[in-house]
């Protein structure tokens, strides 16, 4: 017996719910701060009362050449709460060295950060810690900051790359918002959000805004070893001047590339977002990220549906053999992964269409990444039928971000990926 219309939409309710409950875990980070991310459950599910760092985001803004402003964005909790700014400066110390290079001894300068109320905040879930550097004379380092918890040997690392004397837009101006006295340290503000750009070092400026109303490709297969076509030009759809230190709003959806002078080749890329992201909710966007474990006929027949809501239910039931309960886990699991692919990843385009995206999203966390100056190695002890699995990420130029990767394509990834992708389409992935 078929299923009737009030089924249906009980199980897109699911869907619904799936998107926009909100998440009482903090975001899943990667390795970058050598935790493991597994570590971050842990820490979320244990009833102690013991500090825990779990994750480190990083970013930097120049003053000029010869001063550098650092954030460093931690995931800290104290049980499964966020610890207080105050907590944490008892709880915590800093420490950075400056090297020349990854895989080199060559320091260019150390130092220790006495963390107070002037350099610690809470924006958010996050510890936002803000402090100075004087930048060596070089072009290029790699800055190592180490939090370690006073009394042990607790400790948690992060390495940024940070070219001193690049004085382009994008290592010049942060994006502020009501909610963030500090910058923010991803890519994206939602629709109509009002934000500010400013420099470290204060004054006004007039910008020159390209605005891309343009919908980015998502990534392709990880088999997929043809040759790609020539580069396509992206044509502006519009473009405007904007006053830095002024508060702003962007009223479109899309891509907006900022430049100090439209003679420069990199820009400041924001990707203004629908209100919920990163959450995905809308049945049409819901469809986006089931690319990676569907079949091109799945995905064009719930394209010709007159109604997505109804279509994706039945996408989701069909696969699970009608199993109402292992579909909610799955979608719940699947959307879950999006949404975290989104928080970690979006550079000029979501991050769910990004390389680094689609491997997280269908493989989950790395179990360990490797990074040197243009190249991320992230490494999975077991996926699939295979063990010790690399997938390698070189970064790109473009004229969007400064942090575009783009994977490294082989034909042999076919047995570790499509046992993986089976066990999505079966349920067996929590």
């Amino acid at each position: 017996m078929r299923p009737g219309p009030s089924f249906y939409l009980y199980i897109f309710s699911i869907l619904w719910i799936a998107g926009c409950a909100s998440s009482n875990k903090s975001t899943k980070q990667l390795p970058e701060a050598q935790v493991r991310p597994s570590q971050l459950q842990q820490a979320s599910s244990s009833v102690n009362e013991e500090p825990s760092l779990v994750a480190i985001q990083s970013k930097y803004l120049l003053k000029d050449t010869t001063q550098t402003k650092v954030y460093l964005y931690v995931d800290a909790l104290k049980g499964r709460k966020t610890i207080s700014p105050a907590d944490f400066i008892k709880t915590y110390n800093l420490n950075y060295v400056i090297y020349s290079d990854y895989g080199t001894r060559e320091r260019l300068g150390y130092g220790n950060v006495k963390l107070d109320s002037s350099n610690v905040s809470l924006v958010g879930s996050k510890i936002v810690i803000a402090y100075d550097l004087k930048s060596p004379n070089r072009d290029y380092g790699v800055l190592l900051s180490e939090i370690s918890q006073v009394g042990t040997l607790k400790k948690v690392l992060n390495d940024l790359t940070i070219q001193f004397k690049k004085l382009q837009v994008n290592q010049v101006y942060g994006v502020y918002t009501a909610s963030s006295p500090q910058p923010l340290q991803r890519h994206y503000i939602n629709i109509n959000e009002p934000f500010i750009l400013k420099k470290v070092a204060n004054g006004s400026d007039q910008l020159h805004v390209f605005y891309y109303n343009h919908d980015f490709e998502p990534a392709g297969s990880p088999m997929n070893v043809a040759q790609k076509g020539s580069t396509k030009t992206l044509e502006a759809d519009s473009t405007f001047t904007i006053n830095t230190s002024e508060t702003l709003h962007f009223n479109k959806e899309g891509l907006y590339n900022i430049f100090a002078d439209t003679t420069q080749s990199e820009g400041l890329g924001i990707l203004v977002v629908n209100e919920r992201f990163p959450k995905v909710t809308q049945p049409q966007r819901l469809l986006g990220p089931l690319l990676y474990m569907s079949t091109n006929n799945e995905i064009n027949e719930i394209k010709k549906a007159e109604d997505y809501k109804k279509a994706l239910d039945k996408y989701w039931l069909t696969l699970m053999n009608g199993n109402t309960p292992l579909a909610q886990q799955s979608i719940r699991s699947f959307y879950s992964r999006v949404e975290e692919a989104n928080q970690l990843f979006t550079t000029y385009k979501e991050g769910w269409k990004t390389d680094k995206g689609m491997i997280y999203i269908v493989l989950g966390p790395p179990d360990k990444v490797q990074r040197s100056k243009d190249r991320e190695v992230w490494s999975y002890d077991q996926r699939g039928n295979a063990q010790n699995v690399n997938f390698t990420f070189n970064r790109k130029n473009n004229q969007f971000v400064d942090d575009h990767y783009e994977l490294v394509r082989y034909a042999e990834y076919q047995p570790i990926w499509y046992p993986v992708v089976e066990a999505w389409r079966n349920g067996s992935i929590r």
